[in-house]
């Protein structure tokens, strides 16, 4: 379950212009916005495909293929890795009890015995769940020596970040009907310590990078590390990719890449219904139309002494059935003991929201108080569906008057 910040973190507005920042030797942490997560190797071949320098690497789902792609490789050293969305993968444990999620080797047959004992189980980090993660796939990569390393990413914003050490964050605004100068490049190069020949590799991967950060709708690309081997090769070792859910009409390859495999189960059935959901450990379900007001939403849940157990997102365009399903999910959730709908009607229809809500109590007998908030298009039609329907539904003025009583309402339980 996502926490609080982390949700504020999700449905922060975006900025207009995209960014470049950059650090040297010192990354800095940055929440993911958006839905869409992508798997290491998933990221690091979107990369590749565009032409950015990565190292060679396979993905593999048996340990038979394990031990075909490191004997392809013929690299001096090997790296395994586990492929789940969830960082300290390092310092992981296994159910089978290998312990860590990333191994190197110089020895084809010890990938092959390694992966025996990580394929099919799961991987438990500090970001994964107690149980951790079952893990289907590894990556296969020739392992390079890093002779100096940075960060490098391109965002839409830029939250406080290295405060302690403010001199080694470098950041340049790019005009994004302009795009990236070679100057601007060549100074983010040069900032981030590559020299002679170097610095032109570099700039040319970060020109590239920000290439590929249009091309693919991207909300953020974060490479770390973005360092140079002793050979002399400016190489994009990591990287971490944000997607913009906007643009998913158009950026349909990389959306289907998303399994879905590591989502909570009811997210994956909002999503069947074109809804967003997110889990909270609060006992408030949220029903809501928009980012900004599931975010404000659980504020003034939080103000008035509450805590959400989710949200759930309507997004617009809404029709009856989708409002029934909501209901289903929200009450599915053995958690909830109340549930606040907070919708304003720009282009969803209030009178529609108000009919599925109608239909869901009746279809599904809900046993929590109900709290809505309706204010907008058709609102007062709305109204007049919810008054004449006879059942128990606390009508409220404003977000304020709904965060209160929904808040009352489990109070009194």
């Amino acid at each position: 379950m996502a926490s609080p910040a982390a949700a504020r973190a999700l449905l922060r507005d975006l900025a207009l212009r995209p960014r470049l920042l950059a650090a040297r030797s010192q990354a800095a942490h940055f929440t993911p916005r958006r839905w869409l997560n992508l798997q290491e190797y998933q990221s690091k071949k979107l990369m590749a495909d565009n032409g950015v320098k990565v190292q060679r690497f396979f993905v593999v789902d048996t340990a038979n293929e394990a031990l075909e792609a490191a004997k392809k490789l013929n690299a001096k050293e090997i790296v395994l890795k586990a492929q789940i969305l969830a960082g300290g993968r390092g310092k992981g444990v296994f159910s089978s009890g290998l312990k860590g999620g990333v191994h190197l080797t110089k020895d084809p047959k010890v990938v092959g015995q390694l992966a025996k004992q990580m394929i099919g189980y799961n991987l438990t980090t500090k970001q994964t769940p107690k149980e951790g993660v079952k893990v289907n796939k590894l990556m296969v990569a020739e392992a390079l020596n890093i002779s100096r390393e940075t960060y490098f990413a391109i965002l839409m914003d830029i939250e406080e970040v290295a405060a302690s050490s403010p001199e080694l964050i470098f950041k340049e605004q790019i005009d994004i009907m302009e795009g990236i100068k070679d100057s601007q490049a060549q100074r983010m190069a040069e900032n981030l310590g590559f020299l002679g020949p170097l610095k032109n590799q570099a700039a040319d991967e970060i020109k590239k990078l920000y290439h590929l950060f249009l091309k693919i709708d991207a909300t953020q690309v974060e490479v770390n590390p973005f360092g140079e081997t002793p050979e002399g090769q400016v190489v994009c070792f990591d990287a971490k990719i944000n997607f913009d859910d906007n643009a998913e009409f158009r950026q349909k390859d990389i959306f289907a890449m998303d399994d879905g495999s590591e989502n909570e189960p009811i997210e994956n059935e909002a999503a069947k219904y074109d809804l967003k959901y997110i889990g909270l450990d609060g006992n408030i379900a949220c029903f809501v139309n928009g980012a900004g007001l599931a975010m404000a939403t659980c504020d003034i849940i939080f103000l008035n002494g509450g805590k959400p157990a989710n949200f759930l997102d309507l997004g617009g365009g809404v029709q009856e059935a989708q409002v029934y399903q909501a209901f289903k999910l929200l009450t599915a959730d053995p958690k909830v003991e109340a549930i606040l709908v907070n919708i304003f009607g720009g282009i969803v229809n209030c009178a529609i929201i108000a009919n599925g809500i109608t239909k869901a109590c009746r279809e599904l007998e809900l046993k929590v108080p109900l709290v809505v908030r309706l204010e907008g298009t058709n609102v007062h039609e709305a109204q007049r569906i919810l008054g004449s329907s006879g059942l128990p539904i606390t009508s409220a003025v404003d977000l304020e008057d709904a965060a209160k009583k929904a808040v009352a309402s489990v109070a009194k339980k």
